[in-house]
């Protein structure tokens, strides 16, 4: 994305709360017999009155006041970026799989040639699929269109390879991780997640997470390294790009190749290239009903548990002090969540569903040069912080680290703001966001007003929706923030689908950790108790408990347990 300008946070603001952080701080340093005396008080203080024979409200404690505080300062927009500001800032793209890179393509269609002949204006795109993809091509058209010295864009087309070829890379697997992490143990027991049984799917046919895997590796450490020279051209030329920078990794959830590429690349963009100094935000788009069988499948089970164990950084801690620290969480911006099931409800045509999901999340990127992404990462990284939290620092989101990105037609039409939206978004009545900031077009009319205000009575918000201008032409769209995996209706049927499979399916469905020698969605054979199945005699293993993966209870108090 060309270079654009962020704004500075409100001095005043941030003045306001940083004192009352401080407060908080003093305030639990204080005696414990003054601080039973002020509880007495307030507990006096509360419910009936005596002389005025009346109720009266509790007085509010300093979490309470700073949370207040921090949603009135979202209210007033401190998260916003003026258009007029100076501090440069820049978005750079990555897509993989289908889904993926049709997205990159669709932003890149947005950008003129004239956007990138500023002095410092960069643009970064990358594009990553197996055998032939209609996205890569559209990529490399826009590629040339966009060529100039201030724009890189690159595709990585990877050919099926023989089984042959997959075996003998694997093999060799133990001596590429040492190269990448020396400390890297269990070479001598390591054991291949394929085996001499496995066939290459024909061309045209789905291909499963653990296969897709095995083909990325093999063009990111063996023979000219492809995909490794191609993401070090890439992390090389975000890392010269003045001002901030912001890399977004599009994939879809469901097909086997972008989730079952996007771990490992995340891995390297972020934590290998970035050393996690470069934010990098994870933008996976959901299957819907429309989709082939396979990609709403039991597969799914395994994606959300793997982004789960990198999201919550519980249970990310879990994983790290098994694998190390590479195996950090590599969406250091966060992760968006883009539900396609609604759009498919309201067209019934699966091509017009993708055509509406990619023009939605190209505008989310390129509108006003990259400012409405931007503001959705920092508003996002208010309104979940802690109390205690100074409102510079990267917010852990725990649990709940989906955010989700949602939409509708301003118009009264099948895809409108309406009672039964969070249901068609694959939302249970469990979720209920605390804050939702609608986004429309500059022209804000009453149609758009109302479409805005319509989301916080439907979505169950703690206050009224806050309206920013913007926005794409004809759409509302939104961020519901802070959602867990259990909140989402495709992860209790993924589970019973995955469930049914016996073992050798499953583990065609995981991708994530398997170079570890861990199928993370299996009991441990090492722990009691914890999550991770050791594919060879070395007892591999995770620290992160079963049941909290099988989203039937979290019992983190457990992963730091194990982890210690």
């Amino acid at each position: 994305m060309p270079i654009r300008s962020r704004a500075k946070e409100p001095q005043p603001e941030v003045q306001t709360v940083g004192a009352l952080f401080v407060y908080a701080m003093h305030a639990q340093l204080a005696c414990s017999t003054v601080c039973s005396k002020k509880e007495t008080r307030m507990a006096r203080n509360t419910g009936i009155d005596p002389m005025r024979g009346r109720p009266t409200p509790g007085i509010a404690s300093t979490e309470e006041k700073i949370q207040r505080r921090k949603l009135d300062s979202l209210k007033r927009g401190i998260h916003r970026i003026d258009d007029a500001s100076e501090v440069p800032y820049s978005i750079h793209l990555i897509g993989v799989g289908g889904a993926g890179t049709s997205i990159v393509a669709e932003a890149l269609k947005g950008l003129s040639p004239e956007t990138l002949t500023a002095k410092d204006a960069r643009l970064n795109a990358l594009g990553i699929d197996i055998g032939d993809s209609a996205g890569l091509d559209s990529m490399r058209e826009q590629g040339q269109r966009l060529s100039s010295d201030h724009g890189n864009v690159q595709t990585l087309q990877l050919d099926l390879p023989s089984s042959e070829d997959v075996l003998e890379s694997l093999t060799h697997y133990p001596d590429f991780l040492k190269l990448e992490y020396p400390l890297s143990q269990g070479a001598s027991t390591f054991k291949p997640w394929l085996d001499d049984k496995f066939s290459m799917p024909a061309k045209g046919e789905a291909l499963p997470r653990a296969i897709a895997k095995a083909i990325y590796g093999r063009a990111y450490y063996d023979g000219d390294r492809p995909a490794q020279r191609a993401i070090r051209r890439f992390t090389d030329g975000v890392s010269a790009t003045p001002g901030d920078s912001l890399v977004c990794i599009c994939f879809g959830l469901g097909g086997g190749t972008g989730s079952g590429i996007a771990v490992d690349l995340a891995r390297h963009v972020s934590n290998v290239r970035f050393g996690r100094r470069i934010l990098v935000v994870g933008i996976g788009i959901a299957p819907c009903d429309g989709d082939r069988s396979e990609h709403a499948g039991a597969s799914l089970f395994n994606v959300l548990n793997e982004f789960d164990c990198m999201g919550d950084e519980t249970k990310n801690r879990g994983v790290v002090a098994a694998c190390g620290d590479l195996y950090g969480n590599p969406f250091t911006a966060g992760f968006l969540l883009v539900p396609q099931q609604h759009v498919w409800e309201a067209t019934g045509d699966l091509k017009a569903t993708h055509a509406r999901i990619d023009e939605e999340v190209a505008s989310l990127i390129t509108l006003r040069n990259g400012a409405n992404l931007w503001e959705t990462l920092r508003l996002l990284n208010w309104v979940a912080a802690p109390s205690t939290q100074h409102s510079a620092a990267r917010t852990q989101y725990g649990m709940r680290w989906i955010h989700v990105f949602g939409f509708a037609d301003v118009k009264g039409t099948k895809l409108g703001v309406k009672a039964n939206l969070p249901k068609k978004m694959g939302l249970l009545p469990t979720y209920r966001p605390e804050f939702i900031e609608a986004r429309v077009s500059d022209k804000i009319d009453d149609k758009m007003k109302d479409a805005a205000q319509q989301l916080g009575s439907v979505f169950g918000s703690s206050i009224p929706t806050e309206v920013a201008g913007g926005g794409r032409p004809g759409s509302v769209q939104f961020i519901l923030p802070q959602v867990t995996k259990t909140d989402l209706q495709g992860f209790s049927s993924a589970r019973d689908l995955y469930d049914s499979l016996n073992y050798a399916q499953k583990l065609m469905g995981h991708s994530w950790l398997l170079e570890r020698g861990v199928m993370l969605c299996e009991p441990s054979t090492t722990l009691k108790g914890m999550a991770g199945a050791s594919l060879g005699a070395d007892g591999n293993w995770v620290a992160v408990p079963y049941e909290a993966l099988r989203g039937e209870e979290e019992a983190h108090p457990q992963v730091a347990a194990a982890a210690s």
